[in-house]
C-alpha cells in the first residue's frame, strides 16, 4: 500500500497567500510546536479531525486545477501543522505531478534536518514562519527552542536555497516588539536571506 498521511484540509484557488500563482493548500495534521496563538489548532487535536490519503488519492483530488497551476506558475503548497514531517509522502506525491507544478512548504523548520534532505531537490519555495530569532521569546511562545530552526535555515542557505526562502516575521502581541523584529531581520540578513514577510498576529 502507498505511503499515507493525515490531512486536515485541502483549500483550492488560493492567490498570493501561499506562493506564486494559483495554489492549492494541503494541510497536514501534526506539529512539533504548541504556539500560544496557533493559526490552525485542529492540526494539534487528538480526536480524528483528519482523513488519511495516499499519494494517488491526493493527486486525484488536486489534479483538476493542473491547468491553473501551469498557466499562473502556481502549484501545491503544503502546510499544517508541520508539512516537512511528511517529507517521504511529499516526495512520493511529487512523482505523480506535472513537472511544471510548483511545490511550496509552509514550515517552522523546527524539524530534524533529514526531512529537508529528503525534500531538497523537489521543493521550489520555502515559506518559513520564524516566530522570532530570540531563543527566549521563541520558547515562551512555542514551548520549544529554536536552535534547530536556525541550524536548518543555515543549512538551506548553504545548499544555495536563499533566493527560494521567504521568511515570515510576525509581530506577536504580548511576546515581541518592533525592536525584536528588527533584530531578527538583521540576523537573517547576516545569514544571507533577503525575502521577508512581516505581519501581525491577530489574537
Amino acid at each position: 500500500m502507498s505511503n499515507t498521511a493525515p490531512i486536515i484540509g485541502i483549500s483550492r484557488h488560493r492567490l498570493t497567500t501561499d506562493g506564486n500563482g494559483v495554489t492549492t493548500l494541503v494541510a497536514f495534521h501534526g506539529c512539533p510546536l504548541h504556539c500560544k496563538y496557533c493559526l490552525n489548532p485542529q492540526s494539534l487535536k487528538e480526536e480524528r479531525v483528519w482523513k488519511r490519503y495516499d499519494c494517488e488519492q491526493l493527486y486525484e483530488e488536486v489534479k483538476t486545477d493542473g491547468l491553473y497551476f501551469l498557466a499562473t506558475g502556481g502549484g501545491i503548497t503544503f502546510g499544517g501543522g508541520e508539512p516537512c514531517l511528511q517529507s517521504d509522502f511529499i516526495r512520493e506525491f511529487h512523482k505523480l505531478c506535472d513537472k511544471g507544478w510548483q511545490m511550496t512548504v509552509e514550515t517552522s523548520l523546527n524539524i530534524p534536518q533529514k526531512h529537508l534532505e529528503t525534500l531538497l531537490t523537489i521543493i521550489d519555495h520555502y515559506i518559513v514562519d520564524i516566530k522570532d530569532m530570540n531563543c527566549v521569546l521563541y520558547e515562551r511562545y512555542t514551548g520549544k527552542g529554536n536552535k534547530q530552526v536556525i541550524d536548518n535555515l543555515r543549512w538551506l542557505v548553504e545548499q544555495g536555497k536563499a533566493e527560494q526562502i521567504t521568511v515570515r516575521i510576525p509581530h506577536i502581541p504580548s511576546y515581541n516588539t518592533s525592536s525584536d523584529i528588527e533584530k531578527s531581520m538583521y540576523q537573517l540578513e547576516e545569514m544571507g536571506l533577503s525575502h521577508f514577510d512581516p505581519f501581525i498576529y491577530r489574537t
